[in-house]
């Protein structure tokens, strides 16, 4: 989702970035989220910078680009500080216990060369993906050499398959999963041996459909130098607790930049929040930092909760199981808290770990209370305590009003505890229209089983009130009948209903027997916009999508009349030379007769969506598309019948004159370009003059 960051937003930010209280200290940036509507909105620091940790500090010199950071299950922090080729080991108080530099092999010391990769078993065995030497080694907890893994060999990998391992993990059963530098297959797979099994998860081919027009006429000279059509290539990995792979991919026209690989390869990340885990939707198509987010490394925590990298622009994302975005925090910079060259992520108890491998450093980032507040919410949610849950998203909602997934849990507690009104109305508030539609079916059900007595009651007085006017109806029809005055008495109102239902004779009485009416026609499209307006505000909250702050009901002045006049000034104009016969009068009032169905049917429908649940939302689709069908049919049938043109002559009439429109459009958008130049000329001559005299 390419946009354009407004300098509006960011000015809004800086403005009320002073309503932020959750910061120990003021940070070198304001926080951010997005809302249901994808734009970007103030939201308190869910972290914050709490220390800094570098080389000199720990006494071991400055580290030197360091490519990798993991936290142990004994909650040791390993380093691989890459440049420098050695594993600093670290206790939870972020105190030096260990230093590996190279290791022992056959006698020999070898050292590893730009290594990027680094885990730790349970066992505290280190497994490191020394990049440039092809390899993956082994050691043990105390830095003794153990094995290593090279270059596989198998006939799905050709003889030019190079091994340059990037990223490595493991799963309980000792499985060894490895991202390679330019390997498109997906993930490599050994067991626990260290044999080839097989590629996991490999990437679609992704490609512009013009570039592939245009490689299919090139010549081959021509091929070769254009951009080849590959996967991409995975540059990250991490496991969850239940052995599946969360990775991340290289490439900005990725459109799945995480995924989560089952052990069969399939992508099975939950993608259920208003937007997916892409990161920014907002970012700037011009200036030193363009395009969307790239994420280098995902970490994935308990609770379902998972954050990504974003390299470009510094950020750290984090999502719930559901891929619901939860708070986003860090930025480039030159100040303390911010980041040059952020490389790998993870979490240390509650503390989260930003590796700089441009200033040689980690940053610790503490939870807010707002941050707190979050991730405990999510905790309970992730074990079933919905009630719990519930009190902590009770409280994030007091310090920030705008977070929309807040509300769906609080709904979701209520739900539970069978206070179904109440709930359906929090899921309004965090605009979850799959659980609102269940709230609201559940009260429902509840309300109409309460009131079935009076609800049947009043359907079976509604029906004989029927019945009776029906009746009535009947003899005063058939009284004028006998009379011959039926058709005659029918009023211009009445006249209206009669041509939707028979079109033919309708249209060629308004034409022929001056039973049309201007006045009428008006009144249609006035209504035309009323209804519109009307549909827009306040059809049901499970089919309407309509941003009520981006909503302005004389846009449908223009989205109705504009379209209207242009189409019969264009019929009008065009039918004068092929023989039509329609006055411009006409052609007004057949045009606007047509769009009665647009009015009968969506004012019920508007009404009954208030009622209505998500599975039953068809129904209300359908019934539009039948008032649209039933306009298209009155229209062509008023075209030809007004222009007395045959079906092929009004189809070919039609498509002419929706080209005369677009030509119009075109002409009038020029003459508005010549005019704002010739004010902008006269204004500019003004100014000099009057500088000059």
């Amino acid at each position: 989702m390419k946009r354009i960051w407004l300098v509006g937003f960011i000015g809004m930010i800086l403005m009320t970035s002073v309503s932020v209280p959750i910061s120990k200290a003021k940070e070198p940036y304001v926080g951010y989220n997005y809302s249901f509507w994808g734009d970007p909105i103030p939201s308190p620091l869910a972290y914050v910078a709490d220390r800094i940790v570098t080389g000199e500090q720990l006494g071991i010199g400055s580290f030197n680009g360091p490519q990798d950071i993991f936290v142990s299950a004994d909650q040791h922090v390993y380093v691989l500080d890459s440049g420098n080729g050695r594993i600093v080991v670290l206790n939870s108080q972020l105190q030096l216990i260990n230093l590996f530099e190279g290791f022992q092999r056959d006698g020999k010391q070898e050292t590893f060369n730009k290594p990027q990769g680094l885990f730790v078993t349970t066992e505290g065995n280190m497994y490191v993906a020394d990049t440039e030497n092809q390899r993956l080694i082994e050691l043990d907890a105390n830095g003794q050499f153990v094995r290593d893994i090279v270059a596989p060999h198998a006939d799905v990998l050709g003889d030019a398959f190079q091994f340059f391992p990037k990223k490595i993990a493991l799963d309980k059963a000792k499985r060894i999963y490895v991202a390679s530098r330019g390997v498109f297959d997906g993930i490599i797979q050994f067991d626990a041996s260290g044999q080839f099994q097989t590629f996991l998860g490999a990437n679609r081919v992704s490609f512009n459909p013009i570039d592939y027009f245009w490689k299919s006429i090139a010549t081959k000279a021509q091929r070769a130098q254009m951009e080849q059509f590959v996967p991409i290539e995975y540059n990250n990995l991490d496991l969850d607790d239940t052995g599946f792979i969360y990775a991340t991919s290289t490439g900005e026209e990725s459109r799945t930049p995480i995924k989560r690989l089952n052990p069969s390869g399939e992508d099975i990340l939950r993608r259920e929040g208003y937007y997916p885990p892409i990161g920014d939707l907002w970012y700037m198509e011009i200036g030193p930092i363009i395009g969307p987010s790239r994420f280098i490394d995902v970490n994935v925590t308990d609770s379902g909760m998972y954050s990504a990298l974003d390299n470009k622009r510094g950020r750290v994302f984090t999502y719930d199981e559901d891929g619901n975005l939860l708070y986003i925090f860090g930025v480039l910079g030159n100040q303390e808290g911010t980041f040059k060259d952020p490389i790998a992520l993870e979490q240390l108890d509650d503390r989260k770990l930003l590796l700089d491998a441009g200033l040689n450093q980690i940053t610790v980032f503490s939870p807010t209370q707002y941050g707190s507040l979050i991730n405990e919410a999510v905790r309970y949610h992730y074990i079933g305590d919905e009630i719990r849950s519930a009190e902590h998203w009770r409280e994030v909602v007091e310090l920030d009003s705008n977070f929309d997934v807040a509300y769906i849990g609080i709904g979701k507690a209520l739900l539970r505890q069978g206070e179904e009104r109440e709930a359906a109305e929090y899921f309004k508030l965090g605009l979850s229209r799959e659980y609102y539609s269940k709230a609201f079916q559940r009260y429902r059900q509840a309300t109409l089983e309460r009131n079935f007595g009076n609800i049947i009651l009043v359907l079976i007085l509604c029906v004989a009130v029927l019945i009776a006017l029906s009746k009535v109806l009947k003899y005063r029809i058939r009284k004028k009948l006998a009379t011959g005055e039926f058709v005659e008495e029918r009023g211009p109102i009445a006249y209206v209903f009669y041509t939707i239902f028979h079109p033919f004779d309708g249209f060629w009485d308004l034409k022929y027997d001056n039973k049309a009416r201007m006045s009428i026609a008006f009144s249609i499209l006035f209504l035309v916009i009323v209804v519109n307006a009307v549909k827009e505000q306040y059809a049901g909250f499970v089919v309407n999508y309509n941003n009520p702050l981006a909503l302005n009901s004389l846009d449908q002045v223009k989205y109705v009349l504009l379209p209207f006049f242009l189409w019969c000034v264009a019929n009008w104009s065009l039918t004068t030379l092929m023989e039509g016969e329609g006055k411009f009068k006409e052609i007004i009032i057949g045009t606007a007769y047509s769009l009665t169905p647009l009015i009968l049917i969506n004012i019920p429908t508007t009404i009954w969506s208030n009622f209505m649940t998500v599975e039953e939302s068809s129904f209300y689709y359908l019934l539009n598309s039948i008032a649209i069908g039933w306009f298209l049919y009155l229209f062509f049938v008023a075209t030809m019948t007004v222009h007395q043109y045959s079906v092929t002559k009004t189809v070919v009439t039609i498509f002419l004159s929706v080209l005369a429109m677009a030509f119009i459009m075109f002409i009038g958008m020029l003459f508005f370009s010549l005019i704002q130049q010739i004010v902008a000329f006269v204004n500019t001559v003004y100014t000099e003059f009057v500088y000059r005299v």
